[in-house]
């Protein structure tokens, strides 16, 4: 009996091993097949993006005859925000010489450009001219000028989408071409108190839904670097203007990587600060009542100095929830990096962007005493699932919005209008109908669940003194009317909305194909001073923003 009973547990035991056996070889094997299935996609990916690089350079531009933009004729353009602002309070410029410089800049470039979109020049001048009366006469010293008004007399630009009083306020929409904004935004209207002043509006996507800056109002903005390739959305035209210093400061705002795509694109810094602290009223249809939002405003500079002074006025008193005037020391600082996130709807991270992020990784190395770590996360594979999903959660309604608020467009009416080329609308707006109306929404439980974990080992791994490297898109700035055939590509940006996490956006000097390339600086909520310090010390080792022409400076 005892053998017989030793004997059926043997059996089961080397059953139950053999099926533990079996069940890991058939784990190993699926894993291999979804490994390779995924090598084969990604091989298959690069020569699809190569392709249509390669016919759009062949059909459409020719990069061999590049269209230079006129020389820099005076360094007043090519200075900082802050030491202009200085410069004016102690009198060593005037404010009309300063507004008049940058004035003459965007004369000279915007024809290739088509980036500031609407100017109040005239008005600007006149303004400054009041600038240098008042600094004639005032009993205020070079400090408490400097306290009360930080950019006084500066200049500033703004997009065409954030209200600014007088100006146009189209949302690059046909039905809105002709409405002027009846008060300023409370981010224009913070800028304006600091005593900068307001040059014009710059071109945005219609509705900011789309990673180029082009519509029926106004037209298409170039890269400054190179005519044939996009600037970005939807704050494209602020970053191409600035870029091209036609502009020292800029505001943009953010749902999906709009102010931090075109900064990458166009070279510049680009902040977006924890999500949730500043005021939205007047950006878009937005009342500033929105709870939740992933949408903010944010500071674009050429310049990393400049980027805490303008974004402690754009903040106004929520400034006091963050650190601006921290000391950091980066040598205690934890440097976390992502090389390849692995969305596969978004194009595979080409080699030079990984080996500019590994630059930066080792610099940083230099510094800090512990070693930048190389991380993994499953989220980052649905980068655009999540942010979809999270866009369901906004309070628009972009198909009503489309329309100017008068009825809902319908893709089923648009669709032959496009075709007999009636339609009042670019392709992007419809191809956003498509994807409310046709494809099938994420699945609500497993976006939040997926979410809340991507969140959760981030805050784990970041604490309260870490940053992350994180690729900002697969390559530098694509040609026009590439983004039709990979339009997923921004999601590396689109993440940090959806986790509402502080980014800056660092220019890290150019690609082979002279056009910028950088990389995002993320860092847990409310630590957007670790983000701003790192950019400053990787602006110091890698210079920073470039200039897209040659210099001719007297």
């Amino acid at each position: 009996m005892s053998c017989l009973c030793y004997g059926s547990v043997c059996s089961f035991y080397t059953g139950e091993k053999n099926r533990r056996k079996n069940s890991r070889s058939k784990k190993s094997i699926r894993k291999m097949a979804c490994n390779l299935l995924i090598t084969v996609l990604v091989y298959f990916r690069f020569a699809y993006d190569w392709l249509i690089d390669f016919i759009i350079s062949k059909i459409l531009y020719d990069d061999t005859k590049k269209t230079a933009l006129p020389s820099v004729k005076s360094n007043i353009i090519t200075e900082n925000a802050v030491s202009l602002a200085e410069k004016i309070r102690t009198k060593e410029l005037s404010s009309e010489t300063v507004l008049k410089t940058f004035i003459e800049q965007i004369k000279a470039v915007n024809p290739f450009l088509n980036s500031l979109v609407e100017e109040r020049f005239e008005f600007a001048l006149n303004e400054a001219r009041e600038v240098d009366k008042y600094l004639s006469s005032t009993s205020l010293s070079i400090e408490e000028l400097k306290t009360e008004k930080p950019f006084l007399g500066v200049p500033f630009t703004c997009k065409e989408s954030v209200a600014a009083k007088g100006m146009n306020f189209s949302l690059g929409l046909l039905s809105r071409k002709d409405i002027k904004a009846t008060e300023d935004a409370d981010i224009v209207e913070k800028v304006k108190a600091s005593g900068a002043i307001l040059l014009g509006m710059t071109n945005i996507p219609e509705i900011n839904l789309w990673v180029e800056s082009r519509n029926n109002v106004y037209g298409q903005t170039n890269n400054p670097y190179n005519l044939n390739r996009i600037v970005g959305g939807s704050s494209g035209g602020e970053a191409c203007l600035l870029a091209a210093c036609g502009t020292p400061l800029g505001l943009g705002t953010d749902i999906g990587g709009s102010i931090r795509m075109p900064a990458f694109y166009c070279g510049v810094f680009g902040h977006k600060p924890t999500a949730g602290l500043m005021s939205n009223r007047g950006v878009s249809f937005r009342t500033g009542n929105e709870k939740g939002t992933m949408v903010t405003g944010g500071p674009m500079t050429k310049y990393c100095v400049d980027i805490i002074p303008l974004l402690k006025i754009m903040l106004g008193n929520s400034s006091n929830f963050l650190q601006l005037d921290a000391q950091v020391d980066l040598r205690t600082l934890n440097v976390m990096y992502v090389d390849e996130p692995g969305d596969i709807l978004v194009s595979p991270v080409s080699e030079e962007i990984k080996n500019t992020i590994k630059r930066a990784v080792n610099h940083l190395n230099s510094i800090t005493q512990n070693s930048g770590q190389k991380v993994s996360f499953s989220g980052f594979r649905h980068c655009f699932k999540l942010w979809k999903h999270a866009m369901t959660k906004e309070t628009d309604n972009f198909a009503f919005d489309l329309s100017n608020r008068e009825k809902e467009v319908t893709l089923w009416t648009e669709v032959p209008r496009l075709l007999t080329g009636c339609t009042q609308f670019t392709l992007p707006p419809l191809l956003r109908l498509v994807d409310l109306n046709v494809f099938k929404p994420v699945n609500k439980n497993w976006a939040e669940e997926k979410t809340k974990e991507l969140k959760n080992e981030l805050l784990e791994v970041l604490g309260d003194n870490g940053i992350l490297l994180f690729p900002s898109a697969p390559e530098s700035a694509p040609y026009h009317y590439a983004p039709f055939f990979r339009p997923y590509n921004f999601a590396y940006w689109a993440i940090f909305n959806v986790l509402k996490f502080p980014v800056t956006q660092v220019p890290l000097g150019l690609d082979k194909r002279n056009l910028p390339i950088g990389v995002q600086v993320v860092a847990a909520p409310y630590k957007d001073h670790l983000c701003i310090a790192v950019a400053r010390e990787l602006e110091k080792a890698f210079g920073g923003w470039v200039s897209p022409f040659s210099s001719d400076m007297k």
